[in-house]
Parts: C-alpha cells; sequence; structure tokens
C-alpha cells in the first residue's frame, strides 16, 4: 500500500505577502526617519561662538517642549542688533543661560542642517555651552568724553597715538643725543 503525498505548502511569503508587504510600508519609511535623525544630530556642519546679550529663553511646543531663545549681536553702539536665534536640547544649559539673564554672554553653539522635524529645536543652532563674556570687552554704550588712541573723538578729531619706547632707548633718543648702554 502506498501512502498518499501530502501537497506541498506554499512557501511563506507567498503566503503572507499581504502583511509583509504592509509592513514593509510602514517600517520602511520609519526606519529611514530615525536613521536620517540620527546622522543628522550626530554630525556638526558648523560650531562656533556668539557673544551678547540674551534677549530671550524660552520653553516652546505644542508636543515636543524645546527651549528656543536668541541673543542681541551689537558691533557698533547706537546700531541696531542683529538676532541669532538658537535651540537648546540640555536643560542644564538652559538654566545656566538663565542664571545669565541681563550679562553679555558667550554662547557657544553646533549647527546640525537637514533636521527632519522641528522637534528637536525650530533652529538649527544648538546650543551646547554658556559663559559669561569677559568684562574687558567693550561695552555697547559710549563713555562721554573718553577717547581711544587713534580713535575720533566726539569733536572728530583724532586722539594721537605715542609709540611705545622700544628696549634700550633713553628719553632723550629723540633729541639726537646718542643712546645711552
Amino acid at each position: 500500500m502506498t501512502t498518499p503525498i501530502a501537497p506541498k505548502r506554499d512557501s511563506f511569503f507567498r503566503r503572507h505577502w499581504g502583511k509583509l508587504t504592509l509592513a514593509l510600508l510602514v517600517l520602511a519609511p520609519l526606519v529611514v526617519f530615525a536613521v536620517w535623525s540620527a546622522v543628522a544630530l550626530t554630525y556638526t556642519y558648523s560650531e562656533g561662538q556668539r557673544v551678547g546679550y540674551n534677549q530671550k529663553l524660552s520653553r516652546k511646543g505644542w508636543i515636543c517642549k524645546t527651549w528656543e531663545g536668541e541673543i542681541a549681536l551689537s558691533n557698533v553702539p547706537g546700531q541696531a542688533p542683529e538676532l541669532f536665534r538658537y535651540s537648546v536640547r540640555d536643560d542644564a544649559v538652559a538654566q545656566q543661560i538663565q542664571q545669565l539673564e541681563g550679562a553679555r554672554v558667550a554662547l557657544t553653539y553646533e549647527q546640525h542642517k537637514g533636521l527632519p522635524t522641528s522637534c528637536f529645536g525650530e533652529t538649527e543652532y544648538f546650543a551646547t555651552a554658556v559663559s559669561r563674556a569677559d568684562a574687558g570687552a567693550p561695552s555697547d554704550a559710549a563713555t562721554p568724553g573718553a577717547t581711544t588712541p587713534g580713535a575720533a573723538n566726539a569733536g572728530g578729531s583724532v586722539a594721537p597715538v605715542t609709540p611705545a619706547p622700544t628696549r634700550g632707548a633713553s628719553p632723550a633718543a629723540g633729541s639726537g643725543a646718542p643712546p645711552t648702554p
């Protein structure tokens, strides 16, 4: 007696082609989005530092809350400042910026181009560190009556520049007398 041969079953892919196609259509864009986001957030297009006065820092967003701020950059007194908008991902950096409100700050940032969504931040500039700008830097307000050598004063005349004495020269060097050893 012979045993009946069982019918050959279709392969797994043939039996579940509809489910696999649906899964591929849903998962492929998610994988592409995740890889794109990881690459855009990992690699830095540019990095630098901006110095100015912090205008605002606020936590914004309906679903994705991010810290968004702007710094007023002013190089020349009396000139309208340029605004530099930035995002902050780290809460500790946001707290440091808030502690330095009203002071002149140096903001270190990284630029990440090609972010797929504003959920990471509204701008492509992300603040990574902040510090108080040095006190020796010129202020935005000019001191009345003060003149810098070589700079024009209020009357339009230029303040004289006196050269620094060279090593080994005596005060009488300009009078034609030989230098003293």
